[in-house]
C-alpha cells in the first residue's frame, strides 16, 4: 500500500470539463508537489513526481521517487492506479528512464500497464538512464515533452539537473541581513536579525538539503547546531549532513563537536564541492560565513542566493559578505531575480549569479538530450 504524500490530494478530480492542455497542466502540479515532498529524502537520485490519469482525464493515482533502493514515481504512480491506468496519460517530472538498475526501467512499467501517453516536463540529462521518450515511442506509446518546463526545471528537480549537467553539487547560499547589509551587531550578537517566520523557512530548507556547509569562523563566532527543526524546536524527521569547512579545529563541547560533522580542513570551494560530490550530495546550503561565502562567489560556485532581508540597521558590525573578487564596479557581481517576496517581517530575494550554471534546460516541444557524468547520479540506479 502506497503512502500518501504531504499536500498531495490524490484522488481529487482534475476536471473533467477543462481543455487537455489545462488538464495536463494541472496534473504536472500535482507531479510537482508530489516531488516537492520528496524532497531530500532521494539524493543522489532525482525527487521525481508522477500522476496517472485514467481514460477520462481523471488523477487514479500519484506517486513520488523513494529513498534510495525504493520504488520509482511512475511505479508508484502505477500500483495506486492499478487497471484503471491501461489507456490512460502518465504525467512525470522528468523524463522516464530507460536504465536498467537495481530497478527495471520506468519505460517497461508504464508500457506494460497499458499507458496510452506520457507526458513529462524535462528530459532526462544522463547519458545512461536518458532516452526513455525514443523507448516509448518505439513501444508504441505516444510521448508529449514539455509541460510545464521551465517551472519544473527551476523545482525540487533544479539541484539534481545542474550536479548531472556540470558534475559537482548545486550550492544555494543563503544569509541574513539588515538592510544595511550586517549579519551581527558591532558586539558580534546576531539572534535574532530576522523574524520567526524566516527562520521557520531556513529550518524547512535545511531539511530538504543534502548537506550545510559553514566555516569555523562562524562555528567559533555563533556555535552552531546546523540541524533541521520545527517551530517548537524539536528536531525534524531529518537532518542533513553537517560539514564545517576550514583549518581551525572544532573546540570541545561545542554542538557541531560530533563524529557524524565533516570536518573539511581546506578553503578551496572545488575541494569541499568534490568531497561532497564523492559522498553523494547533490543539494549543497551554504550558510556561512561571510569569507567563506565571498569564497564560493570569488571562485563562480555559487548557484543560488536566498536573501533574508530584515526591516532593520545596524550601522556597524560585520557584513554577510567578504572578498568575493570585486575590486571595481566593473567586477560587480549582478543577479538575476526569480523572485522577491515577503516572509513575515521579513524581504526574501532568490537570485542566480549572472553566469551560474543552474542546471534548468526544459524539455523543448518534441526533444532531445544532453550530456552529465557522475555513474552515482542514475536516475534508474536507486
Amino acid at each position: 500500500m502506497t503512502r500518501p504524500l504531504r499536500g498531495v490530494v490524490p484522488h481529487e478530480p482534475v476536471g473533467a470539463a477543462a481543455d487537455p492542455d489545462s488538464v495536463l497542466a494541472d496534473a504536472m502540479r500535482r507531479a510537482l508537489a508530489a516531488s516537492a515532498a520528496v524532497l531530500g529524502t532521494t539524493s543522489p537520485n532525482p525527487p521525481v513526481g508522477a500522476v496517472v490519469l485514467d481514460t477520462a482525464g481523471a488523477v487514479v493515482g500519484i506517486g513520488a521517487t523513494a529513498p534510495p533502493g525504493g520504488p520509482h514515481a511512475e511505479v508508484t504512480a502505477l500500483q495506486e492506479a492499478g487497471p484503471r491506468a491501461r489507456g490512460g496519460t502518465a504525467v512525470v517530472t522528468l523524463e522516464p528512464c530507460a536504465h536498467h538498475g537495481r530497478t527495471p526501467p520506468c519505460t517497461e512499467a508504464l508500457a506494460a500497464a497499458g499507458i496510452a501517453t506520457v507526458v513529462f516536463a524535462v528530459r532526462d540529462p544522463h547519458p545512461t538512464a536518458g532516452g526513455g521518450a525514443a523507448v516509448l515511442r518505439g513501444a508504441g506509446v505516444a510521448v508529449r515533452e514539455g509541460t510545464l518546463g521551465e517551472e519544473v526545471a527551476r523545482g525540487p528537480l533544479r539541484a539534481w539537473l545542474h550536479t548531472v549537467r556540470t558534475g559537482r553539487p548545486h550550492v544555494t547560499w543563503k544569509l541574513a541581513a539588515t538592510l544595511d547589509g550586517r549579519s551581527a551587531a558591532a558586539d558580534g550578537t546576531s539572534r535574532w536579525i530576522t523574524g520567526p517566520e524566516a527562520r521557520a523557512e531556513v529550518h524547512r530548507l535545511r531539511a530538504a538539503a543534502d548537506a550545510i556547509v559553514v566555516g569555523t569562523g562562524t562555528v567559533l563566532a555563533d556555535d552552531p547546531a546546523l540541524t533541521a527543526r520545527r517551530t517548537d524546536g524539536s528536531l525534524r524527521e531529518r537532518s542533513p549532513l553537517r560539514v564545517v569547512v576550514g583549518h581551525r579545529d572544532v573546540p570541545h563541547g561545542f554542538a557541531l563537536d560530533a563524529p557524524d560533522v565533516l570536518h573539511l580542513r581546506t578553503h578551496d570551494p572545488d575541494t569541499v564541492l568534490a568531497a561532497l560530490h564523492a559522498r553523494g550530495v547533490v543539494d549543497v546550503l551554504l550558510e556561512g560565513g561571510p569569507r567563506l561565502a565571498g569564497a564560493f562567489l570569488a571562485a563562480s560556485r555559487v548557484d543560488r542566493v536566498l536573501a533574508y532581508l530584515a526591516p532593520a540597521l545596524l550601522g556597524a558590525g560585520p557584513a554577510a559578505l567578504a572578498d568575493a573578487g570585486v575590486g571595481t564596479i566593473a567586477d560587480i557581481r549582478r543577479l538575476q531575480v526569480d523572485e522577491v517576496r515577503r516572509v513575515g517581517v521579513d524581504v526574501v530575494v532568490d537570485g542566480r549569479p549572472d553566469g551560474a550554471a543552474d542546471g534548468a534546460e526544459p524539455a523543448r516541444a518534441s526533444g532531445a538530450r544532453s550530456e552529465s557524468d557522475g555513474q552515482t547520479l542514475r536516475k534508474g540506479a536507486v
